[in-house]
């Protein structure tokens, strides 16, 4: 019997089942990632230490959501860019038009912490034509969040 500290991390597929629910339901998934190192977007849109990336398909080239990275190629202000971002620098995954997702928790020592559900703010701004993956500026009020069992 494997033990609980030896299962692969849930996050990967979760990521992956809420990606496909916002495609086939027609919303743009957004993923929020706490930047670090191991973090490779674009610097200049980083805010606060965070980046909000659209990762539809519109928006994105040669997406990959691998249980260790995502990865893809995108345009930022009209200069393509390859993007890779850990799984576990993954904050949230949810849908642009009604901010229904999920929130996970990142710390520099707790890599494969469990999810939890969130309601995630959504943005008052208008869709983008699907060019540029990065969001507006980003509602800092913080979600409210009800753990479900």
């Amino acid at each position: 019997m494997i033990s609980s500290s030896e299962l692969p991390s849930t996050r990967p597929y979760l990521i992956r089942a809420l990606y496909d629910w916002c495609s086939d339901n027609g919303f743009t998934p957004y993923v929020a990632v706490k930047v670090d190192a191991s973090v490779q977007v674009p610097r200049e849109y980083v805010q606060g230490g965070e980046i909000v990336l659209n990762v539809s398909m519109d928006a994105t080239s040669s997406l990959k959501l691998g249980n260790e990275f995502i990865e893809f190629k995108a345009r930022f202000g009209g200069k393509p860019r390859d993007i890779m971002v850990p799984i576990h620098r993954v904050m949230a995954i949810y849908a642009r038009e009604n901010g229904q997702g999920m929130a996970f928790p990142v710390s520099d020592d707790d890599a494969a912490a469990a999810p939890t559900l969130a309601a995630v703010p959504v943005q008052d701004a208008p869709v983008e034509d699907g060019d540029d993956p990065t969001p507006p500026t980003p509602n800092t009020s913080r979600p409210a969040l009800k753990r479900i069992k």
